[in-house]
């Protein structure tokens, strides 16, 4: 969960965040810290719309490189043998 002072750093630097939600990039939300309370924060996106998104998502600099832990998998999949019905 993202700190008080960390929150307050972002706010008056005018650092641009992404709000990692999911493994998912598209899901990733680009914004400034507007406000906050204990459970949330408030993001002014691009287009100026304020979206309002829980303090437990990862909240980093957008230039900072996506941590691999909250990215999809690159490798094909490939077929498990045990799948086949063999008679």
């Amino acid at each position: 969960m993202i700190t008080d002072e960390q929150l307050d750093t972002y706010r008056v630097d005018g650092t641009l965040l992404r709000v990692i939600r999911d493994a998912s990039p598209a899901n990733d939300v680009r914004g400034f810290v507007v406000a906050w309370d204990d459970e949330t924060v408030m993001i002014r996106k691009k287009n100026r719309r304020v979206v309002k998104l829980g303090r437990g998502y990862v909240y980093q600099p957008y230039e900072a490189e996506r941590p691999p832990e909250f990215m999809l998998p690159q490798d094909p999949i490939e077929p498990d043998d045990l799948s086949h019905d063999e008679e």
